[in-house]
């Protein structure tokens, strides 16, 4: 399966090779990174969660909605390495239940769904998180912040899915809803840290806003 991983590894590198988007190479590396430390911690298994890690945004939504509801390039990419059909269906449920739906969000049913969607999670939060927001934001022609466009909680799939907001707004209506909505002791301690560190750039980013930093 090793090899299987290393094959996986080049695959988003030459899909995500043009994302400027913050769901780049480096985004799927650093949650298959994280995934594997938690997964090691609560007893998952190791190849299921590395390679759901890998593969969780070749299909995603937003980047590949074509392919989105079949996860053609990722059930592609397994059976070309010879993967079971077994343990292609794990992989794809545990990429099923890792995205943020508003308040249908769906909470993992597998150990191993857990650790991805917590470690996906977890790169959305802290300063990478910070970066990540202004990088989505930028390329999807979003205003950084408007005073004018309050933040819209307690969303439906739908309504996340077709909301357009600004990048300050992101905070509220998603990343500081993470931390509370982590599944793993792993998972929670990290996000606390995160948390606290966004939102101490938020409160200093108001305050140089409103000009009250002086």
């Amino acid at each position: 399966m090793e090899n299987i991983i290393a094959e996986a590894i080049k695959f988003i590198e030459t899909i995500f090779k043009n994302d400027f988007s913050g769901h780049d190479y480096f985004h799927s590396l650093r949650v298959y990174n994280i995934a594997r430390t938690i997964a090691e911690k609560e007893g998952a298994d190791i190849d299921i969660v590395s390679l759901a890690a890998l593969l969780h945004d070749v299909d995603d939504i937003k980047l590949s909605p074509q392919t989105y509801e079949k996860k053609e390039n990722a059930v592609k990419f397994l059976k070309s390495k010879n993967v079971s059909d077994i343990v292609i269906t794990q992989i794809c449920n545990v990429i099923d239940e890792m995205s943020f739906n508003g308040i249908d969000s769906v909470v993992p049913s597998t150990i191993e769904s857990k650790c991805v969607q917590d470690a996906d999670r977890l790169d959305a939060l802290g300063a990478i998180g910070i970066a990540r927001v202004f990088a989505y934001g930028g390329s999807h022609n979003r205003e950084m912040y408007n005073p004018d466009i309050l933040p819209v909680m307690g969303m439906s799939k739908e309504e996340y899915r077709n909301h357009v907001s600004t990048s300050i707004n992101h905070f509220y209506e998603k990343l500081f809803l993470l931390k509370d909505m982590m599944n793993t002791s792993s998972g929670k301690e990290i996000a606390g840290k995160r948390e606290s560190y966004m939102k101490s750039y938020v409160e200093e980013f108001m305050l140089e806003w409103d000009g009250k930093d002086c």
